[in-house]
């Protein structure tokens, strides 16, 4: 009797300790990075989708060579509590991760996002565009959005459109995700008064339109940051003086998506197009592209000068004159002696 109990106790101990390494063994397992190398070793991007089971997951994982050993990631993530925890989207992965660190990507929503870059100087289509090139967003619906007065007037734009607003930056987003035009320009918006509004200091949004619509055309006329502005000192003489400012992309913004890239006289004489600063005073009637920083920290503290001219050199720079009759001479050099 008395070794039957010792037989037993044996048993029951040796069945302890055995759990126990189990037990041991499988944390060490969940824990610690698979040994996966070679090619299969490298970073992948799985694409998980709405709605998707554990098993599917863990399925999908395994058929990518993500991990070794599904059932054991699938004990593993209801042992954690994370069964209904596993995210939809786009996550890059590596096989060399421990399952834990792979559960957690998974649940903790660290999906892959995607540049999307806004250059300084584009119109509110040619964003649209992009939005629409890299998937986000129909340019649809984008150009439905940016027009939208209850949506205008809740990112506290009092205008026809969003135009100007949509600020130059490189943004990240899911390719997973089904953006709506609105929360897609609402980011540029955003993005927009996050970046400025300290510069504004309390102006009305009227003035704010005109600094901003006088940023854009500064945008347009150059790439260099010197010339900036002087550029927005050349546009404020010609305002002051009530001088035609004779912008040519203004007319072009005006021609809108059509224009084929030949701006001609018939354009230049064009007085149905309201942006048309040829035949038209005083600035055009919104901003013509979205301004970078530089550019409208340039209509805010414009050059002190007396030039009313500028032509391009060439070069990326331009001429800048005080009389009509300096400008002549320069366009001819420049300009028309160049041809």
């Amino acid at each position: 009797m008395k070794n039957k109990i010792i037989w037993s106790l044996g048993l029951f101990l040796f069945f302890c300790l055995a759990i126990t390494l189990t037990i041991f063994y499988c944390i060490h397992l969940w824990n610690t990075p698979q040994n996966i190398s070679g090619p299969d070793a490298t970073t992948k991007i799985v694409h998980i989708t709405p709605g998707q089971s554990l098993r599917d997951v863990a399925c999908l994982l395994y058929s990518q060579k993500i991990i070794k050993h599904p059932q054991f990631f699938i004990l593993g993530a209801r042992l954690n509590g994370k069964t209904q925890k596993i995210q939809a989207g786009q996550f890059k992965l590596n096989p060399s991760w421990s399952l834990a660190d792979i559960l957690d990507h998974l649940t903790r929503g660290s999906e892959v996002l995607y540049p999307l870059r806004i250059p300084e100087g584009l119109t509110w289509w040619q964003v649209g565009r992009l939005v629409e090139k890299m998937g986000f967003c129909s340019l649809d619906e984008f150009a439905k959005s940016i027009k939208e007065r209850a949506f205008l007037e809740q990112m506290s734009i009092y205008a026809p459109s969003a135009e100007g607003f949509l600020f130059p930056e490189t943004y990240f987003l899911s390719r997973s995700k089904n953006y709506s035009g609105q929360e897609i320009a609402g980011m540029f918006i955003q993005e927009f008064w996050q970046k400025t509004t300290n510069l504004w200091a309390d102006l009305p949004f009227k003035q704010i339109y005109q600094k901003l619509t006088l940023a854009s055309l500064i945008e347009k006329e150059t790439g260099r940051p010197e010339e900036r502005r002087r550029i927005a000192g050349v546009f404020l003489n010609r305002l002051k003086k009530r001088m035609l400012l004779q912008c040519d992309p203004t007319v072009i913004y005006g021609l809108g998506q059509q224009f084929n890239g030949n701006l001609t006289r018939k354009h230049l004489l064009d007085k149905q197009n309201p942006y048309n600063t040829y035949t038209h005073k005083g600035l055009p009637p919104g901003p013509i592209c979205s301004p970078g920083l530089a550019s409208i920290k340039a209509a805010l503290n414009p050059e002190k000068h007396n030039y009313l001219y500028f032509v391009a050199k060439g070069d990326g720079t331009h001429y800048f004159s005080s009389t009509l009759r300096e400008h002549n001479k320069a366009v001819y050099k420049y300009q028309i002696k160049r041809r």
